[in-house]
């Protein structure tokens, strides 16, 4: 059996693994500490799952035998019992084999920059931003992730044309992965007068964060310049050359950071960002390259693509890359997500797995 022989020769690597652990010398060489160490733990429970798949296994055999060959009528129905048991168990635990038996991404435990921006819809659209924002701070909040607010641009209606956020915790981008894209709402806006329905929408990126030793930005290709700080209501920040704007020259890209009085937090920001942006266009690239052999796990992940509707009348949430629909929207938009995104993130493996699957039949 394929799984058998897939799960036996991981059982040799946990093994192998085990011995690089114990391995004083490993802890050097910080960057391969934390490969094995994901290993391990990746490999660590998948063994754990095994060996109950052996265990049960093991018991329909036992219990087969036991059926065939013994005589006494009250033990074979006893088997019998535990026979039907265990078969129920078995397919339980080949899929959460299969399932396990995809290596985890190491960009999943990485922190994020979370950016949220207005599209279509004007001041209705900002306070979209701020509602996502805030339901994303309410997941925080829930898992015990920390944020701090790297950028915001209040409109005067109390909403945000633009907010960027850094989340740090465990499994963070693993978690939000698939929130990129283009969020829609439907709602009847508090500034309409007639009452009638308005569509407005908003864009979401999901950056992970990256270390500096994971991208390598050459000093001479950043354009640095300090300005005076812009803002409504002409705050104290805008009295000193505090903003800070990095131009990466070869991409284009630029980075402007301003929230803080002081220019060294503002210049520190704007490289966090520099550094998640252009981290973030290298794994697209390498997305793109794979899109050959691999489909897209859950939609393209382009920033332009719809990818969720939030309709306030109907109280529904759907979303449509996986034709998911959800009646608990004020639940949703306090954080409680786990639903979507546990979905989301099923969905995902279940495609890796036929990609596999069609790679070791191709």
């Amino acid at each position: 059996m394929d799984l058998i022989k897939k799960l036996e020769s991981l059982a040799v690597r946990f093994e192998e693994v085990k011995a690089l652990v114990s391995d004083a010398a490993l802890v050097k060489d910080q960057k391969k500490y934390k490969e094995v160490m994901r290993e391990h733990q990746h490999l660590s429970d998948l063994m754990e799952l095994y060996g109950e798949y052996k265990r049960v296994l093991k018991g329909i055999e036992d219990d087969t035998r036991l059926i065939t060959e013994e005589d006494d009528h009250d033990m074979k129905e006893l088997a019998r019992e535990e026979l039907n048991e265990y078969e129920a168990q078995k397919p339980v635990l080949e899929e959460k084999l299969k399932f396990l038996l995809i290596p985890p991404d190491p960009l999943d435990e990485k922190n994020i920059i979370l950016e949220i921006r207005s599209a279509a819809g004007g001041d209705e659209a900002s306070l979209f931003v701020r509602d996502l924002w805030e339901m994303y701070i309410h997941l925080a909040d829930r898992k015990g992730w920390k944020t701090e607010t790297m950028e915001a641009q209040e409109t005067e209606v109390g909403g945000f044309n633009k907010i960027v956020t850094s989340i740090s915790g465990k499994f963070v981008y693993g978690t939000l992965r698939w929130e990129s894209g283009v969020h829609r709402v439907q709602r009847v806006p508090a500034t309409e007068a007639q009452g009638r329905l308005q569509t407005s929408t908003a864009t979401v990126a999901v950056l992970p964060e990256a270390e500096e030793t994971e991208i390598d930005i050459k000093p001479e290709d950043v354009r640095v310049d300090v300005m005076r700080a812009g803002g409504p209501g002409g705050q104290c920040v805008n009295t000193t050359d505090s903003a800070v704007r990095l131009t990466h020259i070869p991409t284009g890209i630029v980075v402007i950071q301003q929230d803080e009085k002081s220019q060294i937090k503002n210049k520190a920001k704007a490289w966090r960002v520099l550094r998640a942006r252009l981290f973030d266009l290298e794994e697209s690239k390498k997305q793109a390259e794979r899109a050959d052999t691999r489909k897209s796990m859950v939609g393209s992940g382009a920033r332009s693509e719809k990818i969720r509707t939030y309709n306030f009348p109907q109280d529904r949430v759907t979303d449509h890359r996986i034709n998911l629909t959800l009646h608990n929207l004020p639940s949703i938009m306090m954080g409680n997500m786990d639903e979507l995104l546990d979905a989301l993130n099923v969905y995902a493996k279940e495609e890796q797995l036929k990609d596999a699957s069609e790679l070791d039949h191709s």
